[in-house]
């Protein structure tokens, strides 16, 4: 072996790192909105070494070429950064997870890192599968963990079939998410993490999050949550003191709808039973480089580039729709066809207070459209129409502007019916656990103008008193579909 050759890789690469370490101290120091749109990118890295282009290139490359062995050896090792093949690293990604760790540790005395996932619930695979590990000296010994019963259908499918039924692994869920007592009641010295989905979707559950991280420390376990709706631009969790965030990128984050990704950000030495050094020093560099290395669960640079550049407009995106959010509810909280509102930032919601306390607009205080702290609230809200589910399909199918799609977080509006869609195959007992009735609308609000979706729902409410609106449904054929054809 060549021991000069290899040396002076290492020392080229310790060189780098301490330059890319004290530029991440320079850019932390920033406002939300500038960490946001440079995230890890600099001018430098760009004059450099990508012919000075001004946005993050998109490198489509599955692999990097070495300049010799001894490169190669340092590299496969980690004894150096490398991108080396796509389903470990990638410099596309790699600016992804840059800006999503800065945007979640914002406001934080602490250090995160961020592995980027190919969606949503490959990010919560990630971040619960390495606590669920048999204990090597004790293998027999039950393993649970604790979460919310009200999570999106998808988690409570990874939970319910994936770990319990398939692994054997206890989901101990709890109903009553804001008695602290029903949480504490259901820890033992089993259980390996405490989850839950903050606001939920599409129950909009919230608790005072602040003691259940307090009380997953006291037992010596991690705090997992899920702040998908609320994103950094409302809430950081790691700021208050969990251990792991979880985002389905792909929603509010991503919100032009191009691409599905997901992504894990944890907090450095985080709290854990797990006898595993490397994994509690670095959560999300240890997923990277071992687990996910070998199962292969990331995301493609093209849908990396994709979210980043939409995490540029964040604050002021989530801003403006939550104000229309509000605006929509309090029509609809208004309407004889309606029995119930759900959203938390209606004084009337039993969850308003607590909400309160926790979702505010990131650095509003030094906006000068503000110039103080500001509550705001997301864009995901839920109706219930009276008349039960035969009514609300009637409204639902009505919808003109609104989109009728499972996705959320999108720049248009879009509903569903969370019974016959995200949360169908949950049954409908795990959906009356969940307060999740037949007859309830999920609505996540987009950038349209409020008063242009009141209209649209006002028309389709009208349905329920005979005025129906009709809309032609495309036919289609071998060569496509022709256009709709909407009238009244």
């Amino acid at each position: 072996m060549n021991e000069k050759g290899l040396s002076h890789y290492l020392k080229a690469a310790e060189r780098s790192t301490k330059w890319h370490e004290q530029y991440r101290k320079e850019i932390k120091q920033s406002r939300f909105d500038t960490i946001a749109v440079h995230g890890i990118y600099s001018m430098q890295e760009a004059l450099d070494f990508n012919q000075g282009s001004i946005i993050e290139p998109i490198y489509m490359s599955t692999s990097q070429g070495y300049r010799d062995s001894d490169e190669m050896e340092a590299a496969l090792s980690y004894q150096i950064p490398t991108w080396c093949y796509a389903r470990i690293a990638n410099p596309s990604i790699y600016y992804l997870e840059g800006v999503l760790a800065l945007l979640e540790g914002y406001g934080a005395a602490v250090d995160t890192s961020c592995i980027a996932t190919s969606s949503g619930m490959s990010a919560i695979q990630t971040a619960v599968d390495p606590f669920l590990l048999p204990d090597p000296k004790q293998p027999e010994r039950p393993i649970n963990f604790v979460a919310t019963a009200q999570v999106y259908g998808g988690t409570f499918q990874q939970f319910s079939m994936r770990k319990e039924k398939e692994r054997g692994i206890s989901w101990r869920k709890v109903v009553n998410y804001s008695d602290i007592s029903e949480w504490e009641k259901l820890i033992d010295e089993n259980t390996r993490f405490l989850y839950a989905e903050l606001p939920s979707n599409p129950g909009l559950t919230f608790f005072d999050l602040k003691a259940v991280i307090d009380l997953a420390h006291r037992h010596g376990i991690a705090m997992i949550v899920d702040s998908t709706v609320a994103t950094p631009a409302l809430l950081r969790p790691i700021a208050l003191g969990a251990d792991i965030v979880v985002q389905s990128v792909s929603k509010t984050l991503s919100t032009s709808g191009f691409g599905i990704a997901g992504a894990v950000i944890s907090r450095k030495n985080l709290t854990a039973k797990v006898d595993n050094p490397e994994m509690k020093a670095d959560f999300a560099i240890y997923a990277k480089t071992l687990p996910n290395r070998d199962n292969g669960p990331n995301i493609s640079p093209f849908n990396a580039i994709m979210a980043l550049n939409d995490i540029r407009t964040l604050r002021s995106r989530v801003d403006n729709q939550s104000r229309a959010t509000m605006t929509v509810a309090r029509y609809l909280e208004q309407h004889k066809h309606i029995e119930q509102v759900d959203y938390l930032g209606l004084e009337s919601h039993p969850l308003h207070g607590v909400a309160s306390k926790y979702l505010w607009l990131v650095d509003a205080e030094h906006d000068e459209q503000y110039g103080k702290p500001v509550n705001r609230y997301g864009h995901l809200m839920s109706f219930r129409v009276k008349g039960g589910a035969a009514a609300a399909r009637a409204v639902f199918d009505a919808f003109i502007r609104i989109w009728r799609a499972t996705d959320l977080g999108r720049i248009k509006s879009v509903a569903t019916i969370p019974a016959i869609s995200t949360h169908s195959q949950q049954g409908e007992e795990g959906r009356k656990v969940a307060d999740i009735p037949a007859n309830l609308i999920r609505l996540c609000v987009g950038a349209e103008h409020p008063d242009d979706l009141i209209v649209d729902l006002e028309q389709a409410l009208a349905v329920l008193d005979g005025k129906r609106v009709t809309a032609t449904a495309p036919e289609f054929s071998a060569g496509g579909a022709s256009s709709a054809t909407l009238r009244r």
